[in-house]
């Protein structure tokens, strides 16, 4: 075989060894923080629930209070 031939094969190995390589470690890190961006979206999703249960809760609370105020209303004195 040619010596030209054979270091032509050999870049061509090296860089589809290096090539794959990038690609497989690219796909790792994008995983990787696909996966932390679902917690994060999560745990905003859980907090927004948590605040929508809250908010129901606060206009109860208010309702009660008027309700509470109204029925006792001072007499005159």
């Amino acid at each position: 075989m040619n010596d030209v031939v054979l270091v032509g094969v050999l870049s061509l190995l090296g860089t589809l060894a290096g090539t794959f390589g990038g690609i497989i470690t690219a796909n790792r890190l994008t995983n990787y923080r696909l996966e932390q961006l679902e917690k994060k979206v999560s745990r905003h999703n859980s907090i927004i629930e948590r605040t929508y249960i809250l908010e129901g809760q606060m206009t109860e609370a208010q309702h009660d209070i008027r309700d509470l105020k109204s029925a006792v209303k001072p007499g005159p004195q």
